[in-house]
């Protein structure tokens, strides 16, 4: 009788196994895989300064506050909080329920309870020269340098400003603030980055550097879904660093991903038409969504003093910027995902964003024409021609603008160079016209508009704009507490920086995510933040 109930077993204990195994099993059980193809090299919070290091730091810590799929700031371990009326002081209610991962230097190895002192370490490393943290910019230039964060008391926590500055409750979403517990980062040292003590829904179990990381639940995580059940579904998620796009494309299709975004060139024509709709055979398997994404690609032309180039006349400044059909270039090239940026820097998605309030170029060859002749190249004749730097990913792109150009006589030299290599002559105003991107580090126009505050430096200011008036108007926004009265002001800025045309907006990038249909609850969102919290495998 034992032995054949042993037999019995035998297939019920491979079911379990199966079913406990299989990463796609509904419920808790469960396991999701996604790749990141850049690569990744801190999960110190204070280094997320990539969107590689964002998307794992998003699901190990947490901050005062969030943003939503929507970029409206919610709560986070901070409940509730209060500006003063002068803009200078902002005062946190912490919650009380939030806990560190449970790590061995705690007291009997249990994470302990995060208080307002916490906050007050993790963002003074934000500003101390020993840390080299990247964030440090957050708080340069604005915060009062006496007592610049404060906790009041456990669960009161502030941040005193010297000036006023309204984007700053956005900025507080980034990754940089996240809250770490002091005696685990001294204990690390620099090798916090490998190994991460946060107080996020996932924590880690294991990173091979430039292989694999893998996490796992935290069964100690402080929020809930709208019904009060506790977050997160998933039991834990696979990262893979797959570098080749083309290999990542391979594994989404074989079913071994269940997440990949962006457009590359390696499978774009395979998954999408050029009207930026999902290919036929795709639909029954695969779930696409696109949005606005925080991010404008752009033409910069150098401002600041260098040998004479026609490039220096704002007609031919005004004439490039008529001069190339951006719907034909998202179209062809891109597969209809994208918008013409026809409205300035600040990117359809952005807060502030009117594209009725801010009138950029169109595609207007007879006007560019008209402009050369005004500025006294007509046809082109007499304008040198000109080097742009680019890096190769963009080959496809410049050599499309080159040709649009040489319809009204301009004549493109293309010069490919790494990309950090670029960033660099770019910042050394060594190079005169480059392509380049802003991706928003938070949803506010400020963060475009700082690219032309003359008092900024290069990053972000590569065009070295100068221009008072803009000055004043940007100061001015910075002051404003009125968000409409912001917005005024932000479309004046824009306006000018439309008529002086030290860049040639070519458009605002979409968010392109492909899952496979089991993926529930994965929000879309402009800031293309992966948020694995709220995820279920059906």
């Amino acid at each position: 009788m034992r032995s054949k109930l042993f037999v019995l077993f035998i297939p019920l204990i491979i079911v379990v196994i199966i079913v406990c195994c299989n990463p796609k099993h509904n419920g808790r059980h469960s396991i999701f895989h996604m790749n990141i193809s850049a690569g990744l090299t801190s999960l110190d919070p204070a280094f997320s300064k990539d969107q590689a290091t964002m998307w794992c730091d998003n699901q190990l810590f947490n901050g005062l506050v969030q943003i939503d799929e929507h970029l409206d700031v919610k709560p986070c371990i901070a409940k509730s909080w209060k500006i003063s009326d002068d803009g200078l002081h902002y005062e946190f209610n912490l919650r009380s329920d939030v806990f560190f991962h449970d790590h061995e230097k705690f007291a009997s190895g249990k994470g302990r309870k995060v208080t307002a002192t916490d906050f007050v370490y993790s963002l003074t490393r934000l500003i101390d020269s020993t840390v080299a943290s990247p964030g440090g910019w957050l708080f340069n230039e604005k915060i009062d340098k006496t007592k610049p964060f404060e906790a009041v008391n456990d669960t009161t926590f502030r941040i005193n400003l010297k000036v006023p500055f309204h984007p700053m409750l956005g900025m507080l979403t980034l990754q940089y603030c996240s809250v770490v517990p002091k005696e685990i980062v001294e204990f690390y040292g620099k090798d916090f980055r490998s190994h991460p003590v946060g107080t996020g829904p996932f924590q880690l179990v294991r990173w091979e550097e430039s292989n694999v990381l893998v996490m796992k639940r935290n069964d100690n995580y402080f929020e809930t879904d709208s019904s009060g059940h506790k977050l997160p579904y998933l039991e834990g998620a696979r990262i893979s660093f797959i570098a080749d796009k083309g290999t990542e494309f391979l594994q989404f299709t074989q079913g071994k991903l269940d997440f990949m975004t962006g457009l590359d060139i390696a499978y774009k024509d395979k998954l999408l038409t050029h009207n930026g709709e999902l290919q036929p055979e795709w639909k029954k398997e695969v779930t696409f969504e696109k949005m606005p994404y925080l991010n404008t690609e752009y033409l910069g032309i150098s401002m600041a003093k260098q040998p004479s180039s026609a490039l220096k006349n704002k007609k031919v400044r005004q004439a490039i910027n008529y001069a190339i059909d951006r719907k034909k270039m998202i179209s062809y090239l891109r597969n209809g995902i994208g918008l013409s940026a026809e409205n300035g820097m600040i990117p359809k998605g952005v807060p502030c964003f009117d594209e009725n309030e801010v009138k950029g170029y169109t595609y207007d060859i007879e006007k560019a024409k008209q402009l050369l002749a005004a500025a006294g190249y007509p046809n082109g004749k007499g304008i040198e021609p000109i080097k742009i730097y680019s890096n190769p990913t963009y080959q496809d792109l410049i050599t499309n603008i080159a040709n649009e150009l040489s319809n009204i006589g301009i004549t493109l030299e293309i010069e490919n160079t790494p990309a950090t290599f670029l960033r660099e002559a770019m910042r050394k105003n060594e190079v005169e016209f480059f392509r380049a991107s802003w991706i928003g580090d938070y949803p506010d126009g400020e963060n475009y508009l700082a690219l032309f505050y003359s008092k900024n430096g290069a990053p972000p200011n590569y065009t070295f704009f100068k221009n008072a008036q803009y000055d004043q108007l940007y100061e001015q926004a910075m002051a404003e507490t009125d968000q409409q009265k912001t917005c005024s002001l932000y479309h004046r800025m824009e306006q000018i920086i439309i008529e002086e045309a030290p860049v040639v907006p070519l458009f605002y990038d979409e968010v392109t995510r492909f899952t496979h249909k089991n993926v529930k609850g994965l929000p879309n969102n402009a800031m293309n933040l992966v948020i694995l919290k709220g995820v279920r495998l059906e």
